[in-house]
């Protein structure tokens, strides 16, 4: 890992103009998550956010026991006043060095804080770049958000006991291709994805 502790609120404040950006005529558009509609896609970002805030608090219970996979999710009628907050609360949480220590939990796993915050970390980048593409708005991840995410997925990908990375299969990217696309392959992407 790198730099760890990192602030994601520069991160979570691109997903908040991502999601203020988005029209309700968007909201059944498809993503490159082959399951969820840009809906499902805001509400699985509502709920880490709430996740990863409590796992940063190390405040255990219902929102870190749920495993994300469990339902697909969606937004409510308040999303866009719920999901900024929850995304400032998130970003607040990882602040506090505790929340980089010792043990947690997230998605009913338990984790070393370290590896909690790299995971929200990757989560808030990927899903940015799948809002973006899905929206088709501009996407300029936090480039030390970027840096901690590529690298938790690259580890991930060599690491021999995940076969090959933890969100499906690698997409092959050049080597001198930009970081974003990198990161973007290593999470099972395609970098040339297109709504």
């Amino acid at each position: 890992m790198t730099d760890l502790p990192l602030d994601l609120g520069p991160q979570a404040r691109v997903i908040a103009r991502l999601a203020d950006g988005i029209t309700d005529g968007q909201l059944a558009d498809r993503t490159p998550c082959p399951e969820s509609a840009v809906r499902n896609l805001l509400g699985h970002v509502a709920g880490l956010s709430v996740a990863f805030r409590d796992a940063g608090r190390k405040e255990l219970g219902a929102t870190t026991d749920t495993n994300p996979n469990d339902a697909v999710p969606d937004i409510g009628p308040g999303w866009r006043e719920e999901l900024p907050k929850a995304l400032d609360e998130l970003a607040d949480a990882w602040r506090d060095p505790a929340a980089w220590t010792g043990m947690t939990r997230t998605g009913g796993l338990d984790l070393p804080g370290e590896i909690a915050g790299a995971v929200a970390v990757d989560e808030l980048v990927i899903h940015g770049w799948d809002l973006a593409r899905a929206t088709g708005q501009p996407y300029e991840p936090d480039p030390a958000a970027l840096r901690v995410a590529h690298d938790f997925l690259l580890a991930a990908a060599e690491d021999p006991s995940r076969g090959g990375g933890i969100f499906g299969p690698v997409v092959p990217v050049p080597a001198d291709a930009p970081l974003l696309d990198r990161a973007v392959g290593l999470s099972g992407r395609d970098p040339g994805w297109e709504r």
